[in-house]
């Protein structure tokens, strides 16, 4: 899973957003790492939609547009839950690993 999915789906955790409120939600969870373009955001959203990540709960005509809400189904609840736990498991790695180095001396 991409980085960009990954904040997207982590933005509809807690509830149904439109496009604009998902940008600024991943930017929020990722710190400021992640900046998603419109168009980016919208390929990504047709993608995740397609593969039943996340569906359309809403849509509104705001200033002759369509306005959709988007939220996380149960599969893309899963999908995240397990890349989190996939991301924790290789961060163990490294944080709980004690580095043991056994300095050599030339004799």
């Amino acid at each position: 899973m991409r980085e960009t999915t990954y904040f997207i789906l982590a933005a509809l955790q807690d509830g149904p957003l439109h496009g604009y409120a998902i940008i600024q939600r991943a930017s929020e969870l990722s710190t400021g790492r992640i900046r998603l373009a419109t168009g980016t955001l919208y390929t990504a959203l047709e993608r995740l939609t397609g593969t039943g990540l996340i569906r359309v709960v809403d849509e509104q005509i705001v200033n002759g547009r369509a306005r959709r809400s988007y939220e996380l189904t149960p599969t893309g609840g899963a999908a995240l839950k397990d890349h989190a736990e996939q991301l924790a498991a290789a961060a163990r790695v490294v944080t709980e690993r004690r580095v043991t180095r056994t300095v050599v001396r030339p004799a």
